[in-house]
């Protein structure tokens, strides 16, 4: 990097691409300040002030498709890399660590307290020290429901009208269709 006219990518683009980055960088921190703000102010507002809620999340989201509602309290790093798509529902106590995308499809059913965790470190202890970060992007599919209290891996990918049962820890990829429960998830049956 960086000889004969080659450009060195930011951290922030380091970060998007799923590359190691240092979340100290001040443009990384300033964009977690501003999420932190926009969350604040959606995770204070009345639950009955729908427009300015949907406002709010419009504003913060990559993407958010219509009639999607998410229950506050709502919590992410970035904001920017998390879409959602249409006709979701998403009950308390969601938690993103959005350092690469995460795509949620139309329909998902999401249960309280779930944890999309595409954040993730280095193995090898140095570059721990040295707080190098990285993510694997997490894909939802369609019509997807997620207990209470589902943990979802970096990397994972959960195919369309799969069922994730409560307290579930999903550390590989989900076929389309299925029922998983377990820690490690683990495919029980598949859905008529």
């Amino acid at each position: 990097m960086g000889g004969s006219g080659e450009t060195v990518p930011t951290n922030a683009a380091r970060m998007a691409a799923g590359h190691p980055y240092h979340p100290a960088d001040p443009e990384l921190r300033a964009d977690r300040l501003r999420a932190a703000a926009l969350l604040e102010a959606f995770n204070s507002s009345p639950a009955a002030e729908t427009s300015i809620r949907h406002q709010i999340l419009t504003e913060l989201l990559g993407h958010l498709g219509s009639d999607t509602e998410i229950r506050s309290p709502l919590f992410c790093d970035y904001g920017y890399n998390l879409r959602i798509g249409s006709r979701c529902f998403s009950n308390l106590g969601l938690l993103c660590l959005d350092v690469v995308p995460i795509t949620i499809g139309d329909d998902v059913q999401i249960g309280p307290n779930v944890q999309l965790l595409a954040a993730t470190h280095p193995l090898d202890p140095q570059l721990r020290k040295q707080k190098w970060e990285s993510g694997e992007p997490i894909t939802i599919g369609d019509n997807t429901w997620l207990g209470g209290g589902v943990i979802v891996c970096p990397g994972v990918t959960i195919g369309a009208n799969a069922v994730i049962g409560a307290g579930s820890v999903v550390t590989r990829d989900i076929p389309p269709g299925v029922l998983a429960v377990g820690s490690p998830a683990r495919v029980l049956r598949h859905l008529g």
